[in-house]
């Protein structure tokens, strides 16, 4: 399979690179920082290209067979188009070269109630926080899902709730839509196989998927620090 990962130099996107290369696929990186990444492989393309920049977007997804978009930003109180442009942008692309799977990224984040079965303090506190925290961000996950939904593509939306870092994949959970899980983290490494899984395996086409770890999960303190407020390691 040739695959071409976009946000590939983020957590996740290394992650599936890595993953990718390491079952035999050619992948093709891009990052708008290819001098910064990390990874070399003789089946690793990096490609420097800006997500935002149709032209580029259209250079990168020629040749290829599936994508994966890893796009994202931290909590950010500005406005944020990543998702929704970088989405039409990849589609346009796609569709130009014949491409017809795509999996991609949002997060549990785009529904505006909180999973069930979690503590009273997370519900009325946390939750909300960080709701309100990463509202530009979930806007516009929920514009891309609205645009990516919307077309003919074999795509699969997948949704993780808090991220956290791990060493090894897990039994994780997976829903489709409009099933909730209980749970308030999903690792990047059981995200990171779940994309895999996903594009390699016509997993769940034109469906939206939520996918939670259940084991080895930290305190939502300590990833509420990290991962919100990046303090910590």
């Amino acid at each position: 399979m040739k695959l071409v990962v976009f946000g590939a130099n983020g957590p996740t996107g290394r992650l599936v690179t890595h993953r990718a290369l390491a079952e035999g696929h050619t992948v093709t990186a891009v990052t708008r920082r290819p001098d910064a990444f990390p990874i070399e492989d003789s089946r690793l393309r990096v490609a420097g290209a800006d997500a935002l920049d149709a032209a580029a977007v259209e250079e990168v997804v020629a040749g290829h067979d599936r994508v994966v978009s890893t796009l994202g930003v931290p909590y950010t109180r500005e406005p944020v188009t990543i998702f929704s442009q970088g989405a039409r942008n990849i589609v346009a692309a796609m569709r130009r070269h014949g491409l017809r799977r795509l999996v991609c990224v949002t997060s549990i984040g785009v529904h505006p109630q909180l999973a069930p079965g979690e503590r009273f303090f997370f519900r009325k506190v946390v939750g909300p926080i960080l709701l309100a925290m990463g509202r530009p961000l979930y806007e516009d996950a929920r514009r891309m899902e609205e645009f990516v939904r919307g077309t003919d593509l074999d795509w699969t939306i997948v949704r993780p709730s808090g991220l956290f870092d791990a060493t090894t994949v897990t039994d994780y959970r997976v829903a489709v839509a409009p099933e909730r899980l209980p749970g308030m983290f999903t690792s990047r490494a059981d995200l990171a196989d779940v994309l895999l899984r996903e594009v390699a395996d016509d997993r769940h086409i034109r469906a939206c998927i939520e996918v939670i770890t259940t084991q080895g999960t930290p305190s939502y303190t300590r990833v509420f620090l990290k991962e919100a407020l990046h303090l910590g390691k």
